[in-house]
C-alpha cells in the first residue's frame, strides 16, 4: 500500500493517488493519512485516483463511504478517478458508481 498526495493543483482540490491493495490491513492507515490531509487543507474536492489499486474488499468500500461523509460534512465532494475494472465492479455493486468521474 502506498499513497501519494498532490497538493499543487489548486487550493480547493486534494488529489490522493492510492497504490496497491485496499483491505482490512491497509484501510485504517489510508484513512488516517487521508483524513489528516483533509483536516489540514480543508479542500472542496477530494479526488481518490484508484488507477493503481488492483484489489479492494469491503474495507475499501468503507474507506470511500467514510471519506464521502467527511467531505459532505465539510461542504465538499468526493470524486473517484480511474478505477480498474475489478474495483469499478465493486463500486458499482456498492452503489458508489455515481462518484466515478
Amino acid at each position: 500500500m502506498c499513497i501519494f498526495i498532490d497538493r499543487d493543483r489548486d487550493p480547493y482540490t486534494l488529489v490522493v493517488y492510492l497504490i496497491g491493495e485496499i483491505d482490512h490491513h491497509t484501510a485504517a492507515q489510508m484513512r488516517m493519512i487521508i483524513d489528516g490531509e483533509v483536516e489540514n487543507s480543508l479542500p472542496r474536492r477530494l479526488i481518490l485516483d484508484m488507477e493503481k489499486v488492483g484489489f479492494m474488499d469491503s474495507s475499501g468500500v468503507g474507506l470511500i463511504l467514510g471519506r464521502q461523509r467527511l467531505m459532505k460534512k465539510l461542504g465538499g465532494m468526493l470524486i473517484i478517478k480511474n478505477p480498474c475494472p475489478a474495483v469499478h465492479k465493486i463500486l458499482k455493486l456498492a452503489g458508489l458508481e455515481e462518484l466515478i468521474k
